[in-house]
């Protein structure tokens, strides 16, 4: 396996780089997998890159603006974009989507900046904060039949869908869930398929709920802002690898309304029973169609200072960024996201957990 950098001046230029990020964030950012030598998956693994491949990494922009800290009501900060839909909806078209990359290559290349950027760092995990719960939205009746064709996994739900979206100059898919918010707007997802981590925001952002076969039963729709912990945009500090964009209303109705949205819950019991659901996209899967794993949370084994949940799960790229919901469907509490695996055939999803910081970040954008 190729070296990650070749000499101290490198290390000092990554470290000198994330000394120039302000964070003020409650934990001190502590991400790294020594002794760890199984290889990174969901699809692609990124771990022999050369010193110049991982400088471009940490050095890549995109043309949009400068992440601005916004500052909600109990003292934590996230940093957001403001999206612009100006050409977003036209801009996918299906052969776009078809040839869109997953978004767990995004996921690889945090996870290499993170080490090399927190050499040295302390381990520390956020603790544990009072458990809350948000009830979800309904939608409003719905006459629509969705034509299931040759789905054969789960049948579309309303709410979960697909992102598609812009990255360093590169197309992406991810999967996403509605979320309940005051906005009846609010999409989550992984924070590696909206923000770099660290680094730029994604552009022509769109949310396709129920996605089945190419096919989009209640439309495509726009962000209008984007929002992610400043652990992850500002140091991609994998405890909180979760972001949300808040969306347009398309046709003057918002999304809430019309697929409906997910009641969440932050600082909950650790072990708990979870379904995940997502649009797997490496093979043996197609991304085409909704499927979903289950089972009781464990911790990750190998990177305790990631604090994520594991459940067996051999879902691929393209899955990352879609829900993780307490209980045996879908009509449980959010509380986590599809994040990272470890080997070429992994058997674990592993998820962030969802406590204050991450919940801070989703109190902001819900009440945008």
């Amino acid at each position: 396996m190729k070296q990650l950098f070749t000499n101290l001046s490198y290390v000092r230029y990554l470290q000198s780089r994330q000394s120039a990020v302000a964070i003020t964030g409650r934990l001190t950012p502590s991400i790294g997998r020594n002794n760890v030598t199984k290889t990174k998956t969901l699809a692609t693994s990124l771990l022999s890159l050369s010193a110049a491949a991982i400088m471009a990494l940490v050095g890549t922009t995109s043309a949009n603006a400068a992440p601005v800290s916004t500052t909600d009501t109990t003292g934590s900060v996230a940093s957001s974009y403001t999206a612009s839909d100006s050409g977003t909806a036209s801009y996918w078209t299906p052969e776009r989507m078809k040839t869109a990359k997953s978004g767990d290559i995004l996921a690889d290349k945090a996870l290499q900046r993170s080490k090399l950027l927190n050499l040295g760092k302390s381990l520390t995990t956020e603790a544990p904060g009072a458990v809350s719960t948000v009830e979800g939205q309904k939608a409003a009746v719905d006459s629509k039949a969705i034509n299931l064709k040759v789905n054969k996994s789960e049948t579309p739900v309303k709410h979960i869908g697909k992102v598609f979206f812009t990255l360093g100059g590169s197309n992406y898919v991810c999967s996403a869930n509605s979320v309940t918010s005051t906005n009846k707007s609010t999409v989550s997802t992984a924070g590696h398929c909206l923000n770099e981590g660290p680094g730029a925001f994604a552009t022509n952002f769109v949310f396709v709920p129920a996605y089945l076969n190419g096919s989009a039963p209640y439309g495509q729709w726009t962000a209008k802002a984007l929002y992610a912990p400043t652990q992850w945009s500002g140091s991609g500090n994998m405890q909180y690898d979760t972001g949300f964009a808040v969306m347009n209303t398309l046709n003057g109705q918002r999304l809430a309304d019309v697929v409906g949205a997910s009641g969440v819950q932050f600082n909950a019991a650790r072990g708990l029973s979870y379904k995940a659901f997502g649009y797997p996209a490496a093979p043996p899967f197609n991304g085409e169609s909704l499927k979903s794993c289950s089972g009781t949370a464990t911790n990750d084994p190998y990177n305790p200072q990631f604090a994520s949940q594991g459940i067996p799960c051999n879902m691929t790229g393209g899955s990352s960024g879609g829900p993780w919901f307490i209980g045996t469907s879908s009509s449980g509490y959010q509380n986590s996201v599809n994040s990272y695996g470890y080997g070429s055939n992994s058997s674990t999803m592993y998820g962030p957990y969802w406590g204050s910081v991450i919940q801070s970040t989703y109190t902001t954008a819900a009440a945008s």
